[in-house]
């Protein structure tokens, strides 16, 4: 079965890599691709919003499965799209993928289910969201409503960065429509922990937990970015608080979405946070792959992800076993010196070439008119290790990014370190 996979970034990678171990996978597609996942698959030109190209490119090459990567497409009905033109999609259509692409629908939607999450109001008009901002104590949490890259939530420690973060969303207008209406939510303390899952309408399959890095700088210090790094799985948090953050959040999400005449299909990503007591809350719900926790997330499933794939798009989940390795993952994101402001591209890559195959997942690189590896986005590369454990897989990886080089190549040094302690 040939395959089109829309994105380009290191999530699209990961995903074209576990499927290109399928034996049923025969050609697969990528647009519009990038530099590194050109070695695996055949790039496309398309941007991931020229649905109208990206479907006749489909049907003129008897693509068997298009598989969507990047919020923003499925945000614009791109699932909806596919399945106009009778073309297998596996990714959920424009009214569930709301869940990401509207913070307020999300946080309505678990306040009416009573699905743990923090406490919230949320504001269209920027003197009312001030007010009620220097009503609240502080550190507080501002969101855009809207998709913005994840670098659109703000923890906020002092008065005066909520009220900065608040004027920057709805007044500055940094990320356009998308801050038109705002979330301001309290400030939960606790680990962060990540759960994918394979969604099929009511039925839910989760896949191996994660941890992320949001912040740029080592010990979550400075703005956040759209992940530094991630690991799995969590040792350091008991199987049972995830059985409960599956049972008591995903699960009632997934059936929330059914009752609520948007049943979703493909894969819902649950950002959550353990409080200090131990129960499990909402920070928010992603309607994608998670970048980049699919980097360690796939490279340890043992079953075959084409079959999930048409399984949830077929609607045979619940019919569908999977299995996870105990192998441990640990991916360090290597990114351009000044991310997540601005950055530079083009900067020549050393070392790249020495990586074994696999492994090093390309987020933003390109080739240079000589055939070398330069730069191309914020983050570059995302470099994974593997081990029996947290350790071993964490020594690999870091192995890894010491022999990758470029000029003002900035990385966290404490990746994984929250499960050794």
């Amino acid at each position: 079965m040939d395959i089109l996979v829309v994105g380009g970034g290191g999530r699209e990678h990961a995903i074209i890599w576990s499927l290109s171990q399928s034996p049923n996978a025969g050609k697969i597609y990528c647009a519009p691709g990038n530099a590194g996942i050109a070695q695996l698959a055949e790039c496309v030109p398309i941007g991931v919003f020229e649905f109208d190209k990206l479907t006749a490119f489909a049907k003129e090459r008897e693509v068997g499965l298009v598989v969507i990567g990047p919020d923003d497409p499925l945000a614009a009905g791109i699932v909806d799209a596919f399945e106009a033109q009778g073309i297998k999609v596996f990714g959920p259509r424009r009214n569930a993928a709301e869940i990401e692409g509207s913070k307020t629908f999300m946080k309505d939607l678990l306040h009416k289910y009573g699905i743990p999450t923090a406490a919230y109001e949320k504001f269209g008009d920027y003197e009312a969201a001030l007010a009620y901002l220097r009503a609240q104590d502080v550190p507080i949490v501002i969101k855009a409503d809207g998709l913005a890259a994840g670098k659109g939530v703000t923890v906020a420690y002092t008065r005066e960065e909520a009220e900065e973060a608040l004027r920057h969303i709805m007044v500055d207008k940094v990320f356009g429509e998308a801050g038109a209406q705002v979330v301001i939510e309290e400030f939960l303390a606790g680990q962060e922990m990540s759960i994918l899952a394979f969604v099929d309408g009511e039925t839910v399959r989760p896949m191996a937990a994660a941890q992320d890095h949001k912040p740029v700088f080592d010990g979550d210090k400075g703005p956040n970015t759209g992940g530094m790094g991630t690991y799995s799985p969590l040792p350091h948090i008991p199987a049972s608080i995830i059985e409960e953050a599956v049972k008591t959040i995903i699960e009632p999400t997934a059936k929330a979405m059914v009752a609520e005449g948007r049943s979703f299909s493909g894969v819902l990503f649950a950002g959550l946070m353990i409080s200090p007591d131990g129960r499990p809350k909402t920070i928010e719900f992603n309607a994608r792959f998670g970048d980049p926790e699919t980097q360690v997330v796939l490279p340890r499933l043992k079953s075959d992800l084409l079959e999930i794939f048409l399984a949830v798009t077929e609607g045979r989940l619940k019919d569908t076993d999977i299995e996870w390795s105990d192998e441990a993952a640990v991916c360090v994101v290597l990114a351009s010196e000044g991310y997540p402001g601005t950055y530079p591209k083009g900067v020549p890559i050393t070392g790249l070439d020495d990586q074994e195959a696999g492994l090093v997942f390309h987020a933003g690189t390109a080739r240079s008119a000589d055939g070398g590896w330069v730069t191309n986005g914020g983050r570059v590369l995302g470099v994974v290790g593997r081990g029996a454990t947290i350790a071993e897989a964490r020594e690999a990886a870091y192995k890894k990014a010491e022999g990758i080089s470029f000029a003002g190549k900035q990385c966290r040094s404490d990746i994984a370190m929250k499960a050794l302690v």
